[in-house]
């Protein structure tokens, strides 16, 4: 039987791309009773009936999923995050690392709005961005409505499904309306009281750009750990993860843990001390979180 992936869902169809192009599908009508929902993003076998409408027997296993956006099989996340207006936040950009992390998705940190930002503040980016690239990272710097932005994220779409994600008013609807220029998403003014940006929202659709796929809603509206457990929340530190092979005891939490490799090079300085104050914060909420039954 044919397969394909879903690239948009609207109203209970969705529409799967093929080798020869689209065909609208509906789910099968056991996959409510089952609790199997299609997802765009999704790999699925399909059977046809007529000409224009199909019927999809199959979803494939995913790689991941997203809950907002409702979507699947993402390799790259872009992390928009701005110097200014909002004020540079790391405590928020590590949050949205160690959520993409858990997810098993690929993060680039974008730094946005360098072309209003001062000498001092673009002086604190690069140190911060040096950092990150040192522990494994993209980062980019990029200024609103910056000609070749295309060109600068193309190597990273290249091949992969990707999805946007940042906080509000960092320039999330800039960058999309760059990547994806039909779109024309409502960029809304920044709320000066609130600090933050107005939320919009869409159904989700993978579109084609620079030779891969580019949710057009913003992932991670959500920034809880919901699901992250304690013992893998370390995992989503990489410099921790490698430090953690040398420490005594076999999943360290890197607390109170005699010869704990993590808390020594935290001393040494060789992992920041910001980045260890942020690890410490996500554990407690881990632990304070209510269990799910």
């Amino acid at each position: 039987m044919p397969e394909g992936q879903i690239r948009k869902a609207i109203s209970g169809f969705y529409y799967v791309k093929y080798d020869g192009g689209t065909v609208r599908c509906r789910g099968r009508g056991v996959f409510r009773k089952r609790k199997i929902t299609p997802l765009v993003g999704d790999w699925v076998t399909y059977v046809q009936e007529g000409e224009e409408d199909a019927t999809i027997t199959e979803v494939h296993p995913r790689k991941n999923e997203l809950v907002r956006p409702p979507v699947s099989n993402i390799d790259l996340a872009l992390l928009a995050v701005s110097i200014v207006e909002p004020t540079f936040s790391s405590n928020l950009l590590d949050r949205f690392l160690v959520l993409v992390e858990s997810h098993h998705i690929e993060p680039v940190i974008c730094l946005t709005k360098k072309d209003k930002a001062n000498e001092a503040e673009l002086q604190a980016a690069e140190e911060a961005a040096a950092y990150y690239r040192s522990i494994g990272y993209s980062v980019l710097m990029t200024s609103i409505d910056e000609p070749g932005l295309l060109e600068k994220v193309r190597p990273y779409l290249e091949g992969q499904t990707t999805v946007l994600a940042g906080q509000s008013g960092v320039g999330k609807s800039t960058l999309l309306n760059t990547l994806l220029p039909n779109l024309s998403l409502e960029t809304g003014e920044i709320s000066e009281s609130l600090g933050r940006g107005k939320h919009t929202t869409r159904h989700v659709e993978l579109h084609e750009v620079g030779g891969g796929l580019v949710a057009d809603t913003p992932g991670f509206s959500s920034l809880e750990f919901e699901t992250l457990e304690k013992q893998e929340l370390g995992s989503c530190f990489p410099e921790f993860l490698e430090a953690s092979e040398q420490c005594k005891f076999r999943g360290c939490l890197h607390l109170k843990e005699p010869s704990c490799e993590v808390k020594r090079q935290v001393e040494s300085g060789e992992i920041l001390q910001s980045r260890y104050n942020h690890y410490l914060q996500f554990l407690q909420e881990i632990s304070d979180r209510k269990p799910r039954y």
